[in-house]
């Protein structure tokens, strides 16, 4: 700590080597899922609401899921969900992937750091560590030329997030048993390799560009964003619920997943109205986090969605807070990392995690 200054030192105050052992898996659904066909299902609503599929009973008494993630369903008792997500920013997928991944949005022509940038910076590090990796690589900035909150921004390049390493070759019977031999399988199992391997912060991009593939961004468009709710059913859903829940009983199984946090979510979430192209478009007013691991309390929900998953009716969370929660994952209080010149710069991360989800 030789050098840092006393602000700096006192964002560590909660800091100590144990946080060291910590590890973070957090699984960017890129493009913005919904939360109606995914964790928030409202089956009393309307069906040009609902939508066509059903909600289905879980581990956990009183909570439902989407019926295209019964593998998850089964495991509900392992994870926590958020269901109130909000901001009232613009509704662009630029947007929501800088407050979702920095905590705050590009400004003046000054990019914010991307979370795992923060702990490589802030977070301590021993030796053979890897800090950050992004797979199997950072998002595709042809889509946009707006920042997409993957970068080290203000703090340089010295602590930018590294590129996919290279797969090892571990059995694919693995690969098979336990995640799916999918594109998603293939990136989470490689996730948890690289944790295991003693990578502190891994991003996982399920899609690094949106222009090219079926995304979750599911407008039913003819180019962009050309998905449909069906497009859920059929790919999305099944390879994600296979891949997150492998994840899940994989880092299990290797006794990783008391020391691994897992945060699965997207950028926005979608329209409580299916459009007529059967899809959804942008609505960052209320989506849905999972998380898992980290001794985090298992089948917890975190705020109620009105009856038609459209706005909070409770404990409305902030991206902002959902980033600062990581931090804390790593022993990191964003709001007391000041930055920028003068004596009393603004912090960070002007934002409390949400340290509920650990009582």
């Amino acid at each position: 700590m030789v050098g840092w200054s006393l602000a700096e030192q006192a964002a560590l105050a909660g800091w100590r080597p144990a946080h060291l052992a910590r590890r973070c898996i957090f699984v960017l659904m890129t493009g913005g899922p919904s939360q109606l066909e995914t964790f928030d299902p409202k089956p009393d609503a309307g069906s040009h609401i609902r939508g066509p599929f059903r909600a289905i009973s879980t581990s956990v008494p009183g909570l439902q899921l989407s019926e295209t993630l019964p593998l998850l369903a089964q495991r509900a008792d392992r994870f926590s969900l958020i269901r109130t997500l909000s901001h009232d920013f613009a509704p662009l997928h630029e947007t929501g992937l800088q407050l979702l991944q920095t905590g705050q949005l590009a400004r003046r022509g000054q990019t914010f750091p991307h979370w795992s940038s923060v702990v490589a910076r802030y977070g301590g590090r021993s030796r053979n560590q890897t800090s950050s990796q992004i797979l199997p690589q950072p998002l595709d900035t042809a889509d946009s030329r707006a920042d997409l909150g993957q970068t080290a921004g203000l703090l340089g390049d010295d602590y930018q997030p590294l590129a996919a390493a290279t797969p090892s070759n571990e059995d694919r019977e693995l690969l098979r048993k336990h995640y799916g031999d999918t594109r998603f399988g293939q990136l989470l199992l490689q996730a948890r390799q690289a944790v295991e391997q003693g990578t502190r912060c891994v991003t996982v991009n399920l899609f690094d560009r949106r222009t090219d593939d079926v995304t979750w961004d599911c407008h039913g468009g003819e180019q962009v964003g050309r998905g449909t709710i069906f497009d859920y059913r059929d790919h999305l859903c099944p390879q994600f619920d296979r891949a997150l829940a492998g994840l899940l009983d994989d880092l299990a199984e290797r006794e990783l997943l008391q020391d691994t946090l897992v945060v699965a979510t997207g950028e926005f979430g979608r329209t409580p109205t299916i459009n007529d192209r059967k899809g959804r478009d942008h609505w960052p007013q209320c989506w849905s986090a999972l998380l898992a691991g980290g001794g985090l309390t298992g089948g917890a929900v975190w705020g109620t969605s009105d009856a038609t998953a459209a706005t909070p009716l409770d404990r409305p969370v902030s991206p902002a807070e959902l980033t600062a929660t990581l931090l804390h994952w790593f022993g990191i209080a964003g709001d007391q990392l000041p930055y920028g010149p003068g004596e009393n710069p603004p912090p960070l991360l002007a934002t409390t995690p949400l340290t509920a989800l650990w009582s």
